[in-house]
């Protein structure tokens, strides 16, 4: 057999055996099977653009519109199906609660500026709200150092007049009335804002229950009120340990020798 013929012959196996090898190979390979989804459904419902602080104003530009899930649109939220006028509606409302970016924005969390008073709006079901005059160099506030939400223990500071008819001078005393009382403004601020890390004012706005509103009225008419930041580390927690006064008393001589005379 001549030589060109064997290569040839050649050729024609290696060609054949790759093909055999080609259809075992693909045999052996399960084809894949392309499953299509049905697309979700969606609704699209009002959330903040961005961050809206308590107090906030919404604008157009504070909302939006965005495809949220239909099966999983939360409870209370506004769907523009059901709202198609929402955002004119929307805007012009004041955040009673902060409201993050993307949050749902729900009616109940907003007020209207030509409705009821906004510190009406946000004070809790039963609370009051009492104002109290504040030294605006911030003496009797912490330096000037508490800001709204923050919680605090107000003091009073009062005339012993039975001390003081003891002793030989005028004895000042001082008591804690209230421990972990919310502060709800300071002056007209009812937020901190742009990083302000100091808010002053004539007056500081508390948040109370009726009773502890009667005592802190009473308190203001009968001495000098101050409050004492609280940490926010025990913010949650309440004081049960009795207040020991026997070192409260402050003798103030206006004539004759000074003694300090303990509060009885």
């Amino acid at each position: 057999m001549k030589p060109a013929r064997i290569i040839v012959l050649l050729i024609a196996l290696g060609a054949a055996g790759g093909a055999a090898l080609l259809m075992m190979n693909s045999e052996a390979t399960p084809p894949v099977v392309v499953e299509r989804t049905a697309p979700v459904a969606t609704s699209d419902v009002l959330v903040a653009a961005g961050d809206v602080q308590v107090g906030q104003t919404l604008t157009r530009e504070t909302l939006r519109w965005q495809p949220w899930p239909a099966d999983y649109v939360p409870n209370g939220s506004i769907v523009k199906s059901g709202a198609p006028g929402a955002l004119e509606e929307i805007t012009g409302s004041i955040a009673r609660q902060n409201i993050l970016a993307g949050e749902p924005v729900r009616r109940e969390r907003l007020v209207r500026a030509d409705g009821a008073g906004f510190m009406a709006a946000i004070l809790p079901s039963g609370m009051r709200a009492v104002a109290i005059t504040i030294d605006t160099r911030g003496a009797n506030a912490a330096g000037g150092f508490i800001l709204p939400n923050d919680r605090v223990d107000v003091l009073r500071i009062f005339r012993d007049d039975e001390a003081s008819k003891a002793g030989n001078g005028e004895v000042q005393t001082s008591e804690t009335i209230l421990s972990n009382i919310r502060v709800l403004a300071i002056g007209q601020k009812i937020q901190e804002q742009n990083g302000e890390k100091v808010v002053t004012g004539e007056t500081a706005t508390l948040e109370l229950t009726p009773v502890q509103a009667e005592v802190v009225i009473l308190g203001q008419r009968t001495g000098q009120l101050s409050l004492v930041l609280r940490s926010l580390a025990d913010a949650k927690t309440v004081d049960t340990q009795p207040i020991d006064r026997a070192d409260a008393a402050l003798t103030v001589v206006r004539f004759g020798v000074a003694r300090p005379v303990p509060r009885r």
